[in-house]
């Protein structure tokens, strides 16, 4: 038996609904045809954009959507992805040199915010500072964002479809600016960051910059970024950090110490977490610098998802995939992956005063997806159950959790028995109970004495037979949410692998 406290009277801060964000690139399957069908597709759709897809983010209350990278933007010029669709470029992707795929610029901005519009998220574009100037991005904030008729770019969007601005109000400096963006020192990124953040800032002073941050095990970019931007005037919203736990076994196939080592993998987030925060604390940047995780998740080789079987399936090739290979980087989502996603959330919630927002790596057809899809085939994974269990969680009180995870020793190192993580919202309590062994059911004892004095309560369960669990083409709802209403004794059963969200009435404040 485990006894944990949720206390009402240690709020740790609000979570902000954007920590439960999507990532979106032109890589591989993601845009062609995971969200991208074309408007004159038989497979259902809004302006292009497939419509079960819209639904589904719709569902979890999608709050806000990076595009166009990750390392697509390094190269990305975003006027190839405006005016007449017939007559946009097609250009070298940058993961062409993996795939052979072209970009044919379907998606570009307009198609991207009607997205984001459609699903409900603010729209958080990354900015290619690696092969563009402060001038050109400057101007396409401008085209965004600038009130109708006011300029010439302004008329322009209302000549291509749009009169009003897109209110934009996320722009990241660069991408991975240690890597593919620039291959850059922290100090040389940093003086290009307060250049083109005061040119970017004189486009819209309203909108929030995200400075590039670190690979998680770069402990030195952080202090060497901060170090160079605290002296100046601060231009600054929050500092991105990208986090892959890496592969541990066979996707579908892994062994029982394959799946803590991955799981071990995804807990070290918490020390990325509170090794760059100590350095936002350190140069006193609390206000300009909280943590923007926009790429995180699990990371396995690619070929374990449907696309290799395209043809099988009678599945038409993409327009830039005309032979039908494999979509780059697709990867199976089981119930492992769905407990990384867990933790992870659980994570997130318990450091709401550190995060400003997450973006999990990536939507549909490639890592850690929420989402597969081809043709008129579309499925969801137990990574998107996940975020609909935990979903009332965004906006909420976070609140301090006492009392003992346990603990699962390994020969090399050791996983807790439990993630737990609870929020307070509109006289609503929801706390979500993670049960990371893969071998035996935890009962877990709430002490939520001084929040409720409920004896009924919502239990939302993620639970399976099989910790290799997964959905396909073929058994699309083999994973899934059970939802029920019942007694509240103050103990919670979590099966071994599964996930549980408990939600309560509170007592009314005095």
């Amino acid at each position: 038996m485990f006894t944990l406290t949720v206390h009402g009277d240690d709020k740790i801060a609000r979570i902000e609904p954007e920590i439960y964000g999507h990532f979106t690139e032109h890589i591989g399957g993601v845009f062609y045809d995971g969200i991208w069908v074309g408007e004159d597709s038989k497979v259902p759709n809004i302006r292009g954009l497939r419509l079960d897809l819209i639904e589904k983010m719709r569902q979890i209350h999608a709050p806000v959507i990076r595009w166009p990278g990750g390392c697509f933007a390094e190269t990305y010029d975003w006027r190839d992805g405006i005016g007449p669709r017939e007559n946009r470029p097609t250009r070298i992707n940058w993961w062409r040199n993996a795939d052979g795929r072209y970009e044919p610029n379907s998606v570009g901005t307009h198609e991207f915010v009607d997205f984001c519009r459609l699903v409900g998220a603010e729209p958080y574009i990354a900015a290619n500072i690696t092969s563009l100037t402060p001038l050109a991005i400057r101007d396409w904030m401008d085209y965004c964002n600038s009130p109708a008729g006011t300029t010439t770019l302004a008329k322009e969007r209302e000549k291509n479809g749009a009169r009003e601005p897109f209110g934009v109000k996320y722009w990241g400096v660069g991408n991975e600016t240690w890597g593919g963006g620039g291959n850059m020192t922290g100090e040389m990124y940093a003086h290009e960051y307060r250049k083109y953040a005061v040119v970017m800032e004189n486009a819209d002073p309203k909108a929030q910059l995200i400075c590039s941050g670190a690979d998680h095990h770069d402990w030195h970019w952080a202090n060497d970024v901060l170090r160079v931007i605290e002296p100046s005037s601060r231009i600054m919203s929050g500092l991105s950090l990208h986090f892959y736990c890496g592969s541990a076994g066979d996707p579908l196939a892994f062994t029982e110490e394959e799946w803590y080592r991955q799981l071990r993998q995804a807990l070290d987030l918490e020390r990325a977490i509170e090794r760059n925060w100590g350095f936002v604390v350190g140069y006193g940047m609390e206000k300009h610098a909280r943590l923007v995780v926009d790429e995180w998740g699990c990371w396995h080789p690619g070929g374990s998802g449907p696309s290799p079987r395209m043809k099988e399936y009678g599945i038409e090739p993409a327009p830039n995939n005309p032979e039908g290979v494999g979509n780059l980087f697709e990867q199976q989502s089981t119930m492992r992956d769905a407990m990384v996603a867990a933790a992870t959330l659980n994570l997130f919630n318990n450091n709401a005063e550190k995060v400003k927002m997450a973006t999990v790596a990536q939507l549909v057809n490639n890592l850690h997806c929420l989402f597969l899809a081809g043709g008129e085939h579309f499925i969801t994974t137990p990574t998107y159950h996940v975020f609909d269990m935990m979903k009332d969680h965004m906006g909420g009180d976070a609140l301090r959790i006492s009392g003992g995870l346990g603990e699962i020793a390994r020969e090399k190192f050791a996983v807790p028995n439990l993630s737990a993580s609870a929020s307070l919202k509109d006289g609503k309590l929801t706390v979500t109970l993670a049960n990371l062994s893969v071998t035996g059911s935890a009962d877990v004892k709430l002490d939520l004495s001084r929040l409720t004095e409920a004896n009924e309560a919502e239990i939302i369960t993620l639970t399976s037979s099989d910790p290799h669990a997964h959905n396909t083409y073929e058994d699309p709802e083999r994973v899934k949410l059970a939802r029920a209403k019942g007694a509240y004794t103050g103990i919670v059963t979590v099966p071994a692998f599964s996930t549980v969200t408990l939600r309560v009435n509170t007592v009314p404040e005095e």
